[in-house]
């Protein structure tokens, strides 16, 4: 899309460094799933979840962790209807993007979550989590999700012989 400041798969991968963490991001209204990956960039794992306030504080809470972790890129939920068309959800996380890529140098791309809270949800209620557990790890647990379909991807490139895990 057209101002649309972050990358394609290929330029988020010459942009991110090798040897730095990812962060996944499901973003909700009210909250903010974050997950990080493990520095060979395999497995994600549920991080926290950041209860929204405004957009300026949200986002130095984000950045301040990307920091503190020694991120290299931001992997975003794009959350796409059903049929692959873009509603209000994707619009306002497009919105986030622009607002947020002027504040960091950091690589930022996004990755098709449909289905990534449902498919939570239902593990979460066949491990016969309560309500109120569901409520409290739902939203980091999603960007876990999200990020391990990201790096799950990463690893069939690899596989493939598509890009050099080792470049700088």
């Amino acid at each position: 899309m057209a101002n649309d400041p972050a990358l394609s798969l290929d330029d988020f991968l010459k942009a991110a460094p090798v040897h730095k963490r990812l962060i996944g991001l499901d973003l909700g209204t009210k909250t903010i799933g974050l997950a990080l990956s493990d520095l060979g960039r395999g497995i994600a794992s549920p991080m926290e979840t950041i209860r929204r306030k405004k957009f300026t504080l949200d986002a130095e809470q984000l950045l301040k962790i990307c920091a503190a972790q020694d991120v290299g890129g931001i992997v975003l939920g794009l959350p796409l209807n059903m049929d692959g068309s873009e509603g209000p959800r994707a619009q306002a996380t497009r919105a986030f993007v622009r607002n947020l890529a002027p504040k960091t140098d950091l690589p930022i791309t996004y990755w098709d979550e449909r289905l990534s809270t449902a498919a939570v949800t239902r593990t979460l209620l066949e491990a016969d989590s309560s309500r109120a557990k569901r409520a409290e790890v739902v939203d980091k647990m999603a960007a876990a999700y999200i990020l391990q379909g990201f790096l799950d991807r990463l690893g069939h490139m690899a596989a493939a012989g598509r890009f050099d895990e080792d470049r700088d």
